[in-house]
């Protein structure tokens, strides 16, 4: 590839997934909204994340540099037991589900990561933490599906399960005028809590 076509920056997010039955759980109470209203965009299943900290367009030459930082960190924190639960939307637009658990666990965690890669000299916008997944988005002009769907989650509990990994992930927003597609750059095992006593969420 030609240098000059080489992209200088990368859209970066550090985050925790559900694992693969988890995931099919919700999909299948989602099966019969992805017929009645196929002009969402839907996420693509694989896609599905909790982020902890949305960095934004990185320099690619300071990506590298995250690893060390994020594997010490995410061996220093036992795995959150997590459950998805019901669901809502953003602005009538975004469809999202919640996460149920250890949420105080959950949110220590996203505070050491933003600490952790501010004290690195990563500079990115302050949110709010508001632990969820993002399944879909209306098109412009449809203020009514988000909403309806988000209304046939509300009774939906799925199963428990520890998020086993802190993943560095990377996506094509910008970059292609099809779906956004996200990929890991590095993904590392959170580690087991023992060193501080902590239950091991396998046995709660």
């Amino acid at each position: 590839m030609n240098e000059e076509t080489q992209p200088a920056t990368v859209r970066v997010f550090i985050a925790l997934a559900p694992p693969d039955h988890a995931k099919e759980e919700l999909a299948r109470e989602l099966r019969p909204a992805y017929a009645t209203h196929p002009r969402m965009r839907w996420n693509r299943i694989e896609d599905w994340h909790i982020t902890l900290a949305f960095l934004g367009e990185l320099p690619v030459e300071t990506v590298p540099a995250l690893r060390p930082l994020l594997a010490g960190l995410a061996a220093a924190h036992r795995p959150p037991r997590l459950a998805l639960r019901g669901g809502g939307s953003f602005d009538d637009r975004v469809l999202w589900s919640g996460i149920d658990g250890e949420l105080d666990t959950l949110h220590e965690l996203a505070v050491d990561v933003r600490s952790a890669v501010r004290s690195h000299g990563v500079t990115f916008a302050e949110r709010p933490f508001r632990p969820h997944l993002t399944l879909a988005r209306a098109r412009r002009g449809d203020l009514t599906s988000a909403g309806e769907i988000a209304a046939g989650l509300a009774e939906f509990r799925g199963g428990g399960w520890p998020a086993a990994r802190l993943h560095l992930v990377g996506s094509n927003v910008g970059r292609s005028s099809g779906p956004i597609h996200y990929r890991d750059i590095e993904a590392w095992p959170l580690g087991d809590g023992r060193a501080t006593g902590a239950q091991d969420p396998d046995t709660a």
